[in-house]
């Protein structure tokens, strides 16, 4: 309870742009991106945070990880994007006290092709998020999918900052200075406001050089940006999204839990600043 208590030091009062928006990307998948979206939103809803998971990844891990069943993802992110609903016919509450989501269903592996056609394709999701009442979030957390298609130039078209999970291993190396390039490009042609929040390194196992090695040479690159907080193998993280349930919940002591935990108070300090 000690970390809870830290962290519930760093809850902020509000402030006059609400709901802060942070996309959650890599188009590398495996690095655990879902899994630091839901712990992270956990995290955050733990010290009283009032939090939406829009999770746009046709996979729906972050639904199936907060225990959203299929039969219960009816009106999804897809009817969002596709104009066929608005946003408070799709949010769902999770077990979770000031969490919520709006899930991704089957359909939304289509929705790429759909897109294509519409008007504003790129401005489909800041569009939804622009016109829904969501005036009573603190945070909205965008769950994008492993790629940098249409769904991905959505999650980083209609956010404030972008939030890079990076696992620690050789070839993650390789595909995130594609994503950086690919940041700057939709910051300079669709959204002046898009900055990335930071970069977590993921899946650390300390008893592996190369870990070490990642992580010294991406902090030799991005400096600050990168989170002090480092988020280990852990075998309760992997067990948890079976349960239905984020790891906090799952088991609050593991080193994953704590991890999680610490990254959220890092996150929480560098809003404040920025909202200074």
């Amino acid at each position: 309870m000690e970390k809870l208590t830290d962290l519930t030091q760093l809850n902020l009062e509000k402030t006059e742009q609400k709901p802060r928006v942070i996309a959650i990307a890599n188009q590398k998948g495996g690095v655990g991106k879902t899994t630091t979206t839901i712990n992270l939103a956990t995290a955050m809803a733990a010290v009283k945070k009032r939090v939406l998971i829009f999770d746009l990844d046709p996979q729906g891990n972050a639904s199936t990880g907060l225990g959203i069943q299929r039969q219960n993802r009816r009106v999804n992110a897809y009817h969002i994007l596709i104009g066929e609903a608005p946003i408070r016919e799709a949010i769902i509450p999770t077990l979770i006290p000031g969490l919520d989501i709006i899930p991704a269903g089957v359909d939304l592996s289509g929705a790429e092709i759909e897109m294509v056609d519409l008007p504003r394709r790129e401005f489909r999701l800041r569009d939804a998020l622009a016109s829904g009442d969501l005036s009573h979030y603190d945070y909205v957390l965008i769950d994008c999918p492993p790629s940098l298609g249409l769904l991905t130039l959505n999650g980083l078209v209609g956010t404030h900052a972008v939030m890079v999970p990076l696992q620690c291993e050789f070839f993650a190396l390789e595909g995130i200075s594609h994503l950086v390039r690919t940041i700057e490009r939709v910051k300079k042609a669709l959204n002046p406001e898009l900055e990335i929040q930071g970069i977590v390194l993921t899946m650390f196992d300390k008893r592996n050089n190369l870990s070490d090695m990642v992580a010294s040479d991406v902090r030799g690159h991005f400096g600050d940006i990168v989170y002090k907080t480092v988020i280990p193998r852990n075998v309760r993280v992997s067990e948890a999204p079976s349960h239905g349930k984020p790891v906090i919940v799952y088991d609050m002591k593991c080193p994953g839990s704590e991890a999680y935990l610490h990254l959220a108070g890092e996150v929480l300090r560098r809003e404040r600043d920025l909202a200074a």
